[in-house]
């Protein structure tokens, strides 16, 4: 495993991991909401530091792309861009869904089908489907009766928080889905410009079309 920095601003929280050979050091700020843009670069600096890693030491820049907060997903995306740039350095676009998958992921049992879900508010939610660490049912932005339809096909519920579709969705670690998200992209070699995933139109595109 190489070196990086990965950011997640895409939701309430901030997340931040770093790995020096082999160790690794992350900050998370579980309430965080409208104030990534203030917050992320000390958290960097002090994850940094931390794990005695300088930005020139870093193989690649990772960053969760979305689904998510459109203003988070901007400010993650230009963050490691701009670190990638000024130092000629690979980028690493994880997804929300891959940071709840690879952690929910059950080795042992390849065949269970998993939805892992961001509230997008008002009853909806970004979703996605994986099985055996593929995806299998591309994202996608859906209601909370189409949530309990595709659970009642097998699939197991999941997502950083719990959520009001009640105490059968699989609650995760953010940190934890980063760190192993990264490491499985990192050998999948899944590395790519950073563009943002943006599942569904902003409120202000909406109300253009209307």
């Amino acid at each position: 495993m190489g070196n990086y920095l990965a950011l997640n601003t895409c939701g309430e929280f901030l997340c931040v991991v770093a790995n020096k050979d082999g160790k690794v050091s992350s900050r998370f700020i579980a309430d965080c909401a409208m104030k990534h843009s203030v917050l992320w670069l000390k958290t960097v600096d002090e994850v940094l530091e931390e794990a005695k890693l300088t930005l020139q030491e870093c193989d690649f820049f990772a960053a969760v792309v979305g689904a998510g907060s459109f203003t988070g997903i901007r400010i993650g995306i230009s963050a490691m861009n701009g670190f990638a740039l000024a130092h000629g350095k690979k980028t690493l676009p994880i997804t929300s869904f891959d940071t709840i998958a690879y952690n929910a992921l059950d080795a042992d049992d390849s065949t269970q089908k998993m939805l892992c879900l961001v509230d997008a508010m008002h009853g909806a939610y970004y979703a996605c489907g994986y099985q055996g660490g593929k995806v299998i049912l591309p994202p996608a932005y859906i209601t909370e009766s189409e949530v309990l339809a595709l659970e009642k096909q097998g699939y197991a519920l999941c997502a950083f928080a719990p959520l009001s579709l009640g105490d059968s969705v699989r609650v995760v670690s953010p940190v934890d889905g980063l760190i192993k998200a990264v490491a499985a992209k990192e050998k999948e070699n899944a590395f790519a410009p950073l563009s943002a995933l943006y599942v569904r139109k902003s409120s202000a595109e909406i109300n253009l079309c209307k």
